[in-house]
């Protein structure tokens, strides 16, 4: 339930002979920093020395040999810290390679043929539920109308909701203040952490209904918390407000269990993935019908290629992508993968939105900007997750790392 958060980051810079560089990091809540730095300088013969233009001319390629590296396997394969490692690195070649084009990230992304979409994704473990034909045939079905949906997106923002009222240990009146800013601000969903306490969440939601009315959607956040059977008992009792989806109800890598929650609990949807270790993961949560909510992170799989499988894998699915965010910098990332999404993949908003938590976002150079209950598509190019110079040296530790 994260009580005790210290909200940090391993952060990883590639520079060039050129000057310019890309910047990534991957978010933690406090102890263990220094073993993700230290899976990230095991990347560095990878890098150091190579050519950046050829580097970025083939980021499909550059994430195969760091994942296939049988030693690195070894480590994994394919999850925890040596996998949210080789993340940091390909999200920082991507930064650079966006800087380089002049473009954020999110428009990079969509302007790149479905061939050289394809191209980026290993469909190694996943051919039998997605192929490299299925996926060309989405992006393709997607193409032609990738330049109104553009237009769209900058006129209208992309949909966000806000974890902002729901934390744990807020008083009954600063619940309901903050329910009703939201509403206020635009949010057409909010999102309240539950768990701790039957009675206590029967309250909370009680209030949290009566501040917002009924047309808005509330979400509620069990954070890995309970046994399968424990779940299905306790949205029961939930069921009567009205509840938009219950989100990791039980631990993460739990195919089966989260497929009988699903079907316990229906129509009550579940929401999971921001711990979801892999693309192989999110493709047996898919296949089970486990998750009716696919909520990507950043920073937790291997990158924007990996997240590119995911994306392509809930489209197959017809299944529902609500990025997680907030914490360092996350929400600055993932808006660029969730509007790619828009763009030249779902073509839809519709049950779409992308968590958004008011903090932190001083401290990076293109924050987001989040206004009238939308995310707002960023300009700067780059994929946001570069931070100023300032805070880095404010808030390094230790300092010699």
């Amino acid at each position: 339930m994260n009580p005790d958060p210290d909200y940090s980051a391993a952060y990883v810079r590639i520079g060039t002979d050129a000057g310019d560089s890309g910047h990534a990091f991957v978010f933690t809540i406090g102890r263990g920093n220094d073993v993700e730095v230290a899976a990230i300088k095991a990347l560095a013969p990878y890098v150091l020395g190579q050519s950046a233009e050829e580097l970025l001319a083939d980021l499909g390629g550059v994430w195969r040999r760091l994942q296939h590296d049988s030693q690195l396997r070894w480590l994994g394969p394919e999850k925890g810290v040596m996998h949210m490692a080789i993340g940091a690195v390909v999200n920082a070649l991507w930064d650079l390679r966006a800087k380089r084009a002049g473009k954020p990230l999110w428009r990079l992304l969509a302007e790149l043929s479905p061939e050289e979409l394809v191209d980026l994704v290993d469909f190694r473990y996943l051919s039998d539920a997605l192929t490299r034909d299925d996926a060309l045939e989405l992006l393709r079905r997607a193409e032609p109308g990738r330049a109104e949906r553009i237009a769209r997106l900058e006129a209208e923002g992309y949909p966000a909701y806000t974890t902002t009222p729901g934390w744990l240990g807020y008083t009954d009146e600063k619940l309901a203040r903050l329910s009703r800013e939201a509403v206020a601000e635009g949010f057409p969903q909010i999102k309240l952490k539950v768990g701790a306490s039957l009675d206590d969440d029967r309250r909370r939601l009680a209030i949290a209904r009566e501040a917002v009315g009924p047309g808005i959607r509330i979400a509620v956040d069990a954070n890995q918390r309970w046994d399968v059977d424990e779940a299905i008992e306790w949205m029961r009792a939930l069921a009567p407000f009205d509840i938009a989806w219950i989100e990791e109800p039980t631990n993460p890598d739990d195919v089966l269990g989260h497929a009988a929650i699903a079907r316990a609990i229906s129509p009550i949807p579940v929401a999971t993935g921001e711990h979801g270790a892999n693309r192989v993961m999110f493709k047996q949560f898919l296949q089970a019908g486990a998750l009716q909510v696919l909520q990507i992170d950043y920073t937790r799989v291997s990158g924007v290629n990996e997240n590119l499988a995911n994306l392509l894998l809930a489209a197959k699915f017809g299944v529902p992508v609500c990025p997680h965010a907030g914490g360092v910098g996350l929400c600055e990332a993932v808006q660029h993968l969730a509007m790619f999404d828009f763009v030249a993949l779902s073509g839809t908003f519709d049950d779409r939105m992308i968590e958004f938590v008011d903090h932190l976002h001083e401290h990076f150079v293109t924050p987001v900007d989040v206004h009238d209950g939308r995310y707002w598509p960023p300009a700067a190019p780059g994929a946001g997750t570069e931070m100023h110079a300032a805070s880095i040296a404010e808030y390094e530790f230790p300092a010699d790392v």
